[in-house]
């Protein structure tokens, strides 16, 4: 058996630098062999293992993006193009996908085997905390086999169903598995956040950050993205950051004696 895996990049906001690392945090912490597939229009700079899919046009994008403007979430939703059956012929089982601006920093195992045949994603924090039902996108775990409704629904009826989902692709996505009956949530100690998870505000001026024992993934939302909170980070006065040890050893170290200086 395989770990299909699964990320996408459009534009340049994130190098290939972040698709290598990720590439090698994810094949550090599974047991299982890992497929490595990576959707963009740029493939300069990727390891050579990684599998890439040209990111598509998709036929409905002109009435998706009139929709996502009027939310004003220009660029939202790409990510539902990774959600079509037979996207890759060949794929055998579930994605496990990821964000860009995650970090791997433990076992990835218990994510993969959670409640199979379900689209699984981790609560949002914000919607969390307002006692709102919606999966934040960071990580998600589905199967285009099953799930393909999620591609299906978008593509059939654009306008309706981004305006549904006030222009939010994590929010489209957890609630309309929801909605079928086929949905987890992931443990929220296992997929943290660094500014709320591993530096809240105010300990955040006295300490550096602190990686949760059970975290398996740390998701940079917002700011400071990886390289800032790497450096230290003083471009916010609620956000600020320290110099962060354990995500150079997670995020740059270990992937350099991995892959090599030249890929990471």
């Amino acid at each position: 058996m395989v770990a299909n895996i699964i990320c996408i990049k459009w534009g340049t906001l994130f190098g290939p630098e972040y698709v290598n690392r990720l590439y090698s945090g994810v094949r550090r912490n599974l047991r299982l062999p890992v497929r490595f597939l990576c959707m963009t229009e740029h493939r300069d700079g990727l390891h050579p293992d990684i599998e890439v899919l040209d990111l598509p046009e998709e036929p409905f994008r002109t009435e998706m993006d009139a929709a996502l403007a009027v939310a004003n979430r220009q660029g939202a939703m790409r990510k539902t193009s990774l959600f079509r059956e037979g996207l890759v012929p060949d794929l055998d089982g579930p994605f496990l996908g990821f964000d860009l601006d995650v970090v791997i920093t433990g076992s990835l195992d218990p994510i993969w085997n959670l409640a199979p045949g379900t689209v699984a994603m981790r609560h949002d924090w914000v919607e969390a905390r307002k006692g709102r039902p919606t999966g934040h996108g960071s990580v998600f775990r589905f199967d285009p086999a099953e799930h393909g409704f999620l591609y299906d629904d978008l593509a059939a009826n654009p306008y309706a169903e981004v305006e549904k989902a006030r222009g939010s692709e994590q929010r489209y996505t957890s609630h309309k598995a929801m909605d079928r009956g086929v949905f987890e949530y992931i443990p929220e100690s296992w997929v943290v956040s660094f500014k709320y998870d591993c530096n809240p505000f105010p300990a955040n001026y006295w300490r550096a950050p602190q990686l949760p024992r059970d975290a398996r993934v740390v998701c940079f939302h917002g700011r400071p993205k990886m390289p800032e909170a790497v450096a230290g980070y003083s471009g916010s006065l609620i956000r600020r950051s320290k110099p962060c040890a354990w995500l150079q050893d997670h995020w740059i170290d270990r992937a350099r004696a991995d892959l090599g200086a030249d890929w990471a």
